[in-house]
């Protein structure tokens, strides 16, 4: 690899992880206020469940982004840059029509579905009023997410990142407002978290909708729809992804389940887990939404050759970024777990090797993350949605429930699991990205 090549991709990547780093952060600040409330076990399963089970009623339109993404790449590749927002318009057109009948179809069902989600009395009663706020800014979500496509199409992710550290500021303003009745505001608790995610999300949508008008009307934001057959392009690109993070997404939910049939202690500390991993894999999904952009972009040249060599040469740059992020966990997990988090002894004992775990396993995620969203930056969409959902839905999840609520041999066991099926996920990308079968779809 060149050292223009590794330039070019750090010029993309790191903006984006910017942007990534300063949400989990976010995610983190989020998990250590609550764990601060007298409840603080009930609080963090029922946020950490009802994120999981928000992500997975709003992952149809979050695959909206792979759409405007892969489909601006392509024409920004194509010489074609001037027509490239008008994906971004039909994105966020089809956020508009869907959204607010998703929202209203989840609101409703709430209350009905949430109890067979978690049995505990307490977490049930926290998590129905939270997830039920969150819903109320899918719109916004749907839409952020179609911008951030966009950005990172046209190598302008420094827009999404800036955006991200001005809208993840206010939510931790507004958590310590809303949380703990800071200001003169009451005290709500985890209801408090829920309202001080949707309003930042909100904020972001609007500062997104400004710099759209001010970077992209040249290139036909507002200007219009994609043509039809384009429009139906983008929806065939962005179903198979979206219905990749629905079942990804409830298969998270349904290992948050299985976790919660061992118990709350777990299930809070796999909450725990689940967000110092989400700040660990970040580089990777960065680097591997700034692989999906130049693999597009040159496959808009008809240069298929220059865009495996894009995969691999992220893909290098991953493992070695991630493979450093991991030795923390693996060497020192107790004072990553108390330094951030107030956990009582029995969470903390219960997430200490599980962190280990994660940290062992960064380089396959590295492998499988830059590799699965390459295939995704060439419009491969349906093959990346077969083998991530089979792997996850046909082999993790019921040896999960065999290991854990059946056997008995909880966590960490579920965690080894984990593991081990992210990393044939990992091989599995490695095999189909070598075959090219992805470089003859036409977007």
């Amino acid at each position: 690899m060149t050292q223009a090549r590794l330039q070019r991709i750090l010029t993309l990547a790191l903006p984006i992880i910017g942007g990534m780093v300063s949400q989990n952060i976010l995610n983190i600040v989020d998990t250590a206020m609550v764990s601060r409330l007298s409840n603080s076990d009930a609080a963090l399963a029922a946020v950490g469940l009802g994120g999981f089970a928000l992500y997975m009623g709003q992952a149809l339109i979050l695959g909206i982004s792979t759409g405007v993404q892969s489909s601006a790449s392509r024409r920004k590749g194509e010489g074609r840059l001037s027509e490239s927002a008008f994906f971004l318009n039909g994105g966020l057109f089809l956020v508009a029509v869907a959204a607010p009948i998703l929202s209203l179809v989840l609101f409703f069902s709430v209350p009905l579905v949430y109890p067979y989600l978690n049995g505990d009395a307490n977490v049930i009663e926290l998590g129905v009023p939270y997830l039920e706020i969150r819903l109320i800014g899918t719109i916004f979500i749907g839409m952020n997410y179609a911008f951030r496509g966009y950005w990172n199409a046209i190598d302008m992710p420094h827009l999404y990142m800036s955006t991200l550290v001005v809208m993840h500021a206010a939510n931790i303003f507004l958590n310590w407002v809303l949380i703990f009745g800071n200001l003169g505001a009451p005290a709500m608790g985890v209801e408090g978290a829920a309202w001080a995610s949707v309003i930042s999300i909100g904020i972001g949508t609007t500062i997104y909708f400004f710099l759209g008008f001010r970077h992209a009307v040249i290139n036909g934001f507002m200007g219009g729809l994609p043509k039809q057959e384009e429009l139906m392009t983008l929806i065939r690109l962005s179903i198979p992804n979206g219905l990749q993070q629905l079942f990804f997404s409830a298969g998270f939910v349904a290992t948050f389940w299985i976790i919660g049939q061992v118990g709350t202690v777990e299930l809070a500390a796999a909450n725990v887990l689940i967000n110092l991993t989400l700040v660990a894999i970040l580089p990777g999904l960065g680097l591997g939404l700034a692989a999906a952009t130049l693999v597009g972009q040159a496959l808009g040249k008809k240069d298929i050759d220059d865009a495996q060599a894009w995969g691999w040469d992220v893909t290098k740059v991953a493992i070695v970024v991630m493979g450093v992020l991991g030795l923390p966990a693996v060497f020192f997990p107790e004072w990553l777990l108390t330094t951030v988090f107030k956990l009582t002894p029995e969470t903390l004992a219960a997430a200490l090797w599980p962190l280990r775990i994660v940290g062992m396993t960064m380089v396959f995620e590295a492998l499988g993350m830059v590799l699965m969203n390459s295939m995704l930056g060439a419009g491969d969409t349906q093959r990346v949605m077969y083998i991530a959902t089979g792997l996850q839905w046909l082999v993790f999840l019921p040896a999960a429930y065999l290991v854990g609520p059946v056997l008995g041999y909880g966590l960490l066991a579920i965690w080894l699991l984990q593991g081990t099926y992210r990393g044939l996920q990992a091989i599995v990308f490695t095999w189909f990205w070598q075959r090219k079968a992805w470089a003859k779809i036409t977007i």
